[in-house]
This record gives structure tokens, C-alpha cells and sequence, in this order.
């Protein structure tokens, strides 16, 4: 059994769903050991960005303007859509489009690390229980800095939905989605 393959992800916690008008969003807050600019990079970077997101970069995320294809890993089938960075304030906000879903990534000093903060647009918190794209998030934003550095865990190359399962009902239980 690899380490990809023992990964367990820990209980369902620091997420929010707030609803202004028809708009739904998904707070997501996480305590990271690393230097801000460490996990910028872990958020705008290729190399990095394979070793924990659910798509696969084929340019940096970290630069306003810059257009990039992202593709799904994991899908059923070929899943790629293109994004236009919209804000990139190294190592403090970014901001870009995934799927249709806004994506905003707030990075701030704390102690010797960092908070890091998503905020994403969410069709309602139905979406939580039939969307892995929301259950993986908490996994996705607290890997790149709080993995091993010899023991990365790249969701979408090992069989861990089933795993996720458990986080999925804590959330749905969370906000009160109908499973």
C-alpha cells in the first residue's frame, strides 16, 4: 500500500456556507505551518500544484492576466476549462475561475505561518453531498503545506473517494443536507 493510498482526511471542520440573496458561498479557513510565499507557490505553481489539486496546470496561476488550461484529473472523461487569472497580489490574494466556480484564495501571516482562506461560489450546499470538487476542497488547501514533503498526496491518482465519504456526511450533517 502506497502512501497515497493510506491517506485518511481528518474530520470536517473551519468551512462555512453563507447565502447572500440566490448566492451561495463555501468559507473555507485553514492553520498552515508554512511561510506565505511557500504556500503561494503551492497555489500557483505547476509542479506544486500537481502534487495536491484536482486538476492538472499547464501554466502558473500566479500573474493577473495570464490564461490557463486546467484539467480535471480523476473525471470520467476529458474535463478541461480555461481561466483568466483575475488577481495575483504575491503571496497575499488570487483570484481566477474553475468550472464556472469563482475562486479566491487569501493568504495571511500567522506565527511562523500562514492563514489561508477560499472563498467559492456554490450552486447551494446541495452541492456538498453530490460534488467531490466541494468535499475535496478542505484536503486540497491543507495539503501543499502540511504534507510530508517525501509523501505527496495527490487525490485524483488513488482511490480515495470512497475515504472521502466520511467527510462528505460530516458536512452534509454540518449544514443540514438532505442526504
Amino acid at each position: 500500500m502506497t502512501d497515497r493510498e493510506q491517506y485518511t482526511p481528518g474530520p470536517a471542520s473551519g468551512v462555512k456556507v453563507r447565502k447572500d440573496g440566490e448566492k451561495w458561498t463555501l468559507i473555507l479557513v485553514r492553520e498552515l505551518r508554512h511561510s506565505p510565499e511557500k504556500v503561494w507557490q503551492a497555489l500557483t505553481d505547476p509542479a506544486q500544484l500537481r502534487e495536491w489539486a484536482p486538476f492538472d496546470a499547464d501554466g502558473s496561476l500566479g500573474t493577473v492576466g495570464s490564461r490557463v488550461k486546467l484539467t480535471t484529473v480523476g473525471a470520467p472523461g476529458p474535463h478541461v476549462t480555461e481561466t483568466t487569472v483575475t488577481r495575483a497580489e504575491a503571496p497575499r490574494v488570487l483570484e481566477y475561475n474553475w468550472g464556472g466556480f469563482d475562486m479566491r484564495w487569501q493568504l495571511e501571516a500567522v506565527g511562523g505561518g500562514t492563514r489561508l482562506t477560499l472563498w467559492t461560489n456554490i450552486a447551494s450546499p446541495l452541492h456538498l453531498d453530490g460534488g467531490c470538487r466541494v468535499a475535496h476542497l478542505p484536503r486540497c488547501s491543507g495539503s501543499p503545506a502540511q504534507r510530508h514533503p517525501h509523501r505527496p498526496h495527490r487525490w485524483s491518482r488513488c482511490d480515495e473517494v470512497r475515504r472521502l465519504a466520511r467527510l462528505n456526511a460530516e458536512y452534509a450533517k454540518q449544514f443540514g443536507v438532505e442526504r
